[in-house]
């Protein structure tokens, strides 16, 4: 594997591997270590949208295995200037530069990217468009196995939101299907429901919140993008709650032990209550943590090549 772009084709032994790997290393994630195997090499970090999560805990993540972390500023960069993204990757190469972060708006961005890379460089898809997050993906399944095991047989998943949109949902979809789900369902409003591309058939859509979390043993709330609002697609915020938040009287209906997942940024009250998100069935700070030790994994998986 010398880039990760998408989930989608990974193979099972592939996507188990890291998991383990970031399982051994979340010890080393939270302190300082001696497991430094990307001492000499430079990771850049090209973030041409607004991140928190992502963008520190890569950081954190390159700082840990050793390596030099340089942190591309899109706003003051010659991009602005007209330069294009492949030329920016060759300037820094030329630096050496050899493995990059990169988010950006446009769906197929940093595969074009990685077509354009030199051979002993390696990108990393930290969120392009609503296309993948792959790395999202990986730190989700990896606080699902903590809390319910390797084996995802028998487990009921929903997913709920603004999945239309969401870079996150296509990649969580594409890993819960290789490790093997029993039942996947998809909860929201119709405008924000997904098309008909190959991603989401066969999984059946629920236009009733609470029939969806009936029984569920995972519920992955997603971020309602404010934008949506502007473009009709939701009415008001208080409506959205009322129908699709995830109140501590919805969440009873799920699971006694179900764990509730969302990949933030939040918003209180519109599509999350506090009393779920800081209660007892969260495991939201969790994925947080596990974000570091999976961007590790990854880093250090690209660097063995």
């Amino acid at each position: 594997m010398r880039h990760l772009i998408t989930l989608d084709g990974l193979r099972r032994d592939q996507l188990e591997r890291l998991l383990d790997l970031a399982q051994a290393l979340r010890p080393n994630a939270l302190r300082g270590t001696d497991h430094q195997p990307l001492r000499g090499l430079t990771v850049a970090n090209l973030f041409f949208e607004p991140s928190t999560r992502t963008r520190s805990s890569f950081q954190l993540a390159a700082q840990r295995l050793g390596a030099d972390v340089l942190n591309f500023d899109a706003d003051r960069s010659s991009t602005r200037k007209g330069e294009t993204l492949a030329d920016t990757l060759r300037n820094l190469e030329a630096m050496g530069a050899s493995l990059f972060v990169v988010r950006h708006a446009e769906d197929g961005a940093v595969q074009s990217l990685a077509e354009a890379a030199a051979p002993n460089t390696s990108i990393i898809n930290a969120g392009d468009g609503r296309n993948a997050h792959p790395t999202q993906g990986l730190l989700d399944m990896l606080t699902i196995r903590q809390h319910k095991g390797t084996d995802f047989s028998g487990l009921k998943v929903v997913i709920a939101g603004d999945i239309r949109h969401s870079r996150v949902a296509r990649s969580d979809i594409h890993a819960l299907r290789t490790l093997g789900v029993s039942e996947l369902r998809l909860a929201g409003p119709d405008p924000l429901l997904p098309g008909d591309e190959a991603t989401f058939a066969g999984l059946r859509r629920y236009r009733n919140f609470d029939e969806a979390l009936d029984g569920c043993d995972v519920v992955m709330m997603l971020r309602l993008q404010r934008e949506r609002m502007e473009e009709g697609l939701v009415e008001s915020l208080e409506g959205y709650y009322r129908d699709w938040g995830l109140s501590p009287e919805r969440l009873a209906l799920a699971a006694r032990d179900a764990i509730v997942l969302h990949p933030g940024p939040m918003n209180r009250g519109v599509e999350i209550a506090d009393a779920v998100a800081d209660g007892p069935q969260s495991v939201i700070l969790e994925q947080v943590s596990n974000g570091v030790a999976v961007r590790m994994a990854v880093l250090e998986t690209l660097a063995r090549k």
